[in-house]
């Protein structure tokens, strides 16, 4: 698993589970403190009744009072009317049905009832405080108090399921914007992890993009501070494999250049000396000869890795391969084999090194040949593809099987000993310089089933720094 994606799966979990207990604290909170504003509402309520019965207590009898108090707080008819789903407005505004879910009660002296909207069964008697009771299948939250002036008994009721009801809207309006902002949250805190890590990426483009003879030290002063170490020491392994690839290189070069002008003169020595009876040394001069061509692949290889003097310019892709083609022609006619020329994209111009490719298309052509049995025909085509162009050579020899081809590309790798001469290193060095245009080289087999081997070079028509590192 990524760090990125660590993190951030880290980071929105922990995000969200304190977001769900913030929430649901808030949400116990704010019910427990709407409970108590509703008690402390129905005491104050309880309590201007009692300023009324006690005001009027002092100039009406108890009838006259009980009069007064119905008319004033029993609710109209219309009020109990009406499924509980309606408006909560009342038609024409004559009241709102939740009133009737509040009610009072007036006791005299000798606690005789002269109000009672609840309709209460209170046979137990009464008593001062907070109270719950169960009244018509509802529970009711009731304040009683006693008027210590006149004696009275008031009592004001609100049923449970409309406090319920408020307070949880009220605490679920109060949780709800914190639900909402979650995933906002969540998309912020992936947004700032992505871009808390674009310094490490911007240093994992140059890594990525490196290629063996480009090495170069990472820039340490985009490193975050944490990684900083990290880049140094980077920096210091870098350093190390550069110079260690470039030993390896001076090595191969100055021993290919070294064994190249002996071999040379062993070969002239060996022709001079079997000038009367040539055939006396032949397998010595051909094994001379072999040397010979394996150094010169090596030095060859060493500068296609090195990129030395690769400086890459417009030429036409055609002329190119006609003039490889040509260039093999005596090996093919050696073995009466016929290379043939299909060219769809005529006057391509590519950005490469003519004399790499040259020796690319040599290389693969003269593979061909080698492998072909005799009276057969080398196909190379050239076609357009996409940004580049598609180069194809099939040849009609044994092939090579699919599990094998990935292999017969690495260097100094020769499937069968007893097929060809060469040092195993022809199809690398294509690869390579494949690789250093920014193309791409793979073995497949032949698109019309028959036996045989075809090699696909796309290059393409602008190579990149980016696809010269592959």
């Amino acid at each position: 698993m990524s760090l990125t994606r660590k993190l951030t799966i880290l980071v929105t979990s922990t995000v969200f589970f304190i977001t769900l207990i913030a929430a649901g604290w808030g949400f116990y909170v704010s019910d427990h403190q709407l409970e108590e504003l509703f008690d402390a509402e129905l005491a104050q309520s309880t309590r201007i009744v009692q300023g009324l019965v006690e005001h009027l207590s002092t100039t009406q009898s108890v009838d006259q009072l009980s009069h007064t108090l119905s008319k004033t707080l029993e609710l109209p008819e219309s009020v109990y009317r009406g499924d509980e789903e309606e408006d909560e407005i009342l038609p024409g505004g004559a009241g709102h049905k939740y009133e009737r879910k509040i009610a009072f009660e007036v006791w005299s002296p000798e606690k005789e009832p002269i109000l009672d909207t609840l309709r209460a069964n209170d046979s137990q008697g009464l008593e001062p405080g907070f109270a719950w009771q169960e009244v018509t299948g509802y529970q009711w939250r009731t304040f009683t108090l006693r008027d210590p002036a006149t004696g009275f008994w008031i009592r004001t009721a609100q049923r449970e399921d409309v406090r319920d009801e408020l307070s949880q809207e009220i605490a679920l309006g109060n949780v709800l914007p914190f639900l909402v902002v979650l995933p906002l949250l969540a998309m912020a805190v992936i947004v700032s992890i992505q871009v808390g890590f674009q310094p490490l990426r911007k240093l994992e483009k140059p890594v990525r993009n490196m290629a063996p003879e480009n090495i170069h030290p990472l820039d340490d002063r985009q490193a975050p501070k944490e990684v900083a170490g990290l880049v140094q020491a980077v920096n210091g392994l870098l350093r190390r494999l550069n110079q260690a690839l470039e030993r390896e290189r001076r090595f191969s070069a100055d021993a290919a250049h070294e064994l190249r002008t002996p071999l040379t003169a062993l070969r002239l020595n060996l022709e001079k000396a079997c000038e009367d009876n040539p055939e006396q040394y032949r397998d010595l001069i051909r094994s001379v000869d072999r040397m010979v061509h394996l150094v010169e692949q090596m030095l060859l290889l060493n500068r296609v890795d090195s990129g030395a003097d690769f400086s890459p310019e417009y030429h036409n892709l055609s002329a190119i391969l006609e003039q490889s083609i040509a260039d093999v022609a005596p090996l093919a006619l050696k073995k009466d084999i016929e290379p043939v020329l299909q060219d769809d994209a005529s006057q391509a111009l590519v950005c490469c090194h003519s004399a790499l490719i040259n020796t690319l298309m040599r290389s693969l052509l003269a593979n061909a040949i080698q492998y072909s049995p005799e009276h057969t025909v080398v196909e190379t085509r050239l076609a357009p593809s996409g940004d580049g162009y598609h180069i194809t050579v099939c040849d009609q020899g044994p092939g090579i099987p699919p599990e094998e081809r990935e292999r017969a590309l690495s260097r100094f790798v020769r499937l069968d000993q007893r097929l060809g001469g060469g040092a195993g290193l022809g199809l690398a060095i294509a690869r390579r310089i494949a690789e250093l245009h920014g193309g791409q080289l793979t073995l497949n087999g032949r698109p019309d089933g028959q036996p045989g081997l075809c090699v696909s070079i796309w290059l393409p028509a602008r190579p990149t720094l980016r696809n010269r590192t592959s």
